[in-house]
């Protein structure tokens, strides 16, 4: 069985990546992480290029890795330059790893033009570098830096330079797709061309400008590579790098290669979004196995097919990468969706439950324009309400809002009152708020808070609004989103009306019933 090297570059190309920063104690916890899923080398930086770095590799040393050795990365030397006396490969020999990566000119180009040195001296610096490299005990691999590029410009060359790196002692030859430009066939026929002339392990290393990094590795793997750099949500420079989060799974599952364990492979979702809160990042809700839509259905149609075979919308089980199936609903969604959704909740649904009405009264609401799939628990507390184990928490009797604005210069501060029926009674309180929302979201709990005390744990995190036919203008109807959470849980309620106020006072109300309802009984959600 063909064996491929898993070689994660994250803190080093993909700290490159445009708004992306790791602190000291995320690069510390990643490698472990990344040692955890089978790893077989981690880059943790280039020790010569920034103190950070060599902070890094001064802290790592005390990390005990099971799978994994911590690589660093660096350049062949300067030009017409003793390679004793240059600090970046010395930084390499000093750094404590047993591991470094450098990269090397493959593309004439480059040499005369940004190296601005000749075609024999960039030789002598791959040849010189590794060889010192290697006499200090280290073992080194040699990035050909734009080697396809290279190759298209020159075969000659650039099969010269990495003829040189096997001759000093590289034990492997990455191929470098360093502009991201190259196309899976070119990948094809250039590494079957290189295999033919190099004997040692060959690696590919491409980049995302084409959208192509993914396929060029996997390309590559087929015609022999054994050895897979990549960062994990393929962040990296420009357009990124390709995504090992992808590529991982391939080999094991679409390939048989087995480069990670089962176990390992489970944590792979997992290890996604801690990549991306470590890089204070948003996460791609689209990206391939990992993703929160890589398994998420909408059309009626497939669920209804999901329902009888998960392998009919589905490649891949989502729980072998860790992720899960998620069904949301919409005016795409047939009587599949809803009754998906109430097994999903947990609701115990009455026989005589008509899935189809409901469809009927989705259709119609997301019409007048509710977006249900942004805000599932309103979505559940309608459907536990037309299954008739629902009870409203309260009655409003009356609500009035007052704005009041003191002189062209005063500030405007808004006033909500509130009278509801609550436990029995009726309650008429009244606060002030920062916005006419908070007022009344500080009225409500006013009114409920003795009744309902689980109200003190939630609270709002987001408030949105969008305009939902723009050609009315002022006129136009409103969608408002609130996000609320009790500190464990998060969820989303909607609520539209021409009238702004009245929109944000059914997604309010929807959250402080969802809220206090999840927190008296997770399995029997009915009022008491």
């Amino acid at each position: 069985m063909q064996k491929v090297a898993l070689y994660d570059t994250t803190l080093r190309d993909g700290a490159q990546m445009r708004g992306i920063t790791f602190s000291l104690k995320s690069k510390l916890e990643l490698v472990q992480h990344l040692d955890a899923l089978g790893i077989n080398y981690i880059e943790g930086g280039w020790p010569a290029s920034n103190p950070n770095d060599n902070e890094f590799f001064r802290e790592a040393k005390a990390l005990r890795l099971r799978n994994a050795t911590l690589t660093a990365f660096g350049s062949t030397r300067k030009p017409h330059t003793a390679v004793e006396n240059d600090p970046s490969v010395k930084a390499l020999a000093d750094c404590g790893v047993s591991v470094t990566c450098i990269f090397g000119k493959s593309w004439d180009f480059h040499v005369t033009n940004i190296l601005n040195t000749t075609l024999d001296e960039n030789l002598d610096m791959i040849r010189d570098t590794i060889s010192y490299l290697r006499s200090c005990g280290l073992v080194v691999m040699f990035d050909a830096e734009h080697f396809f590029d290279g190759y298209k410009s020159n075969p000659q060359y650039a099969l010269a330079t990495i003829r040189t790196a096997a001759e000093a002692g590289a034990e492997v030859i990455v191929l470098c797709d360093t502009n991201g430009g190259t196309l899976p066939q070119t990948v094809r026929r250039v590494v079957r061309a290189v295999r033919r002339e190099i004997a040692k392990p060959i690696g590919i290393h491409a980049h995302n400008d084409c959208g192509m990094a993914v396929a060029n590795t996997i390309m590559a793997v087929e015609e022999g590579a054994t050895h897979v750099q990549g960062t994990i949500n393929g962040y990296g420079e420009r357009c990124g790098n390709a995504d090992l989060c992808s590529i991982i799974p391939i080999l094991k599952l679409k390939m048989g290669i087995d480069c990670v364990t089962k176990e390992a492979l489970a944590s792979l979702t997992r290890l996604s979004l801690f990549v991306d809160d470590a890089a204070n990042a948003r996460p791609n809700p689209a990206r391939p196995f990992t993703g929160s839509n890589a398994f998420a259905h909408k059309a009626g149609v497939h669920v209804k097919a999901l329902l009888r075979h998960s392998a009919a919308y589905e490649h891949i089980a989502p729980e072998d990468v860790g992720n899960s199936r998620k069904v949301v609903v919409s005016e795409l969604s047939g009587a599949g969706n809803i009754t998906y959704k109430v097994k999903e909740y947990g609701i115990p649904a009455e026989p005589l439950f008509d899935a189809r009405t409901m469809v009927n009264t989705l259709k119609q609401l997301e019409h007048e324009g509710y977006r249900f799939e942004e805000a599932e628990a309103s979505f559940e507390l309608l459907l536990r309400k037309a299954l008739g184990i629902h009870k409203d928490l309260f009655k409003l009797h009356s609500l009035r809002l007052i704005i009041d604005k003191q002189g062209q210069a005063g500030e405007l501060v808004p006033e909500a009152s509130v009278k509801v029926e609550v436990g029995g009674r009726i309650v008429h309180t009244a606060a002030d708020g920062n916005g006419p929302v908070h007022a009344l979201d500080r009225a409500l709990r006013r009114a409920l808070e003795s009744t309902y005390p689980e109200l003190a744990s939630i609270r709002l995190v987001d408030y949105k609004v969008r305009v939902v036919d723009e050609t009315s203008g002022t006129a136009a109807k409103v969608r408002v989103l609130i996000e609320s959470t009790n500190g464990r849980e998060t969820w989303s309620t909607v609520g539209v009306s021409t009238d702004i106020i009245e929109a944000s006072w059914r997604a309010l109300v929807d959250s402080i019933e969802y809220g206090i309802c999840y927190a008296r009984a997770d399995a029997d959600f009915s009022a008491t």
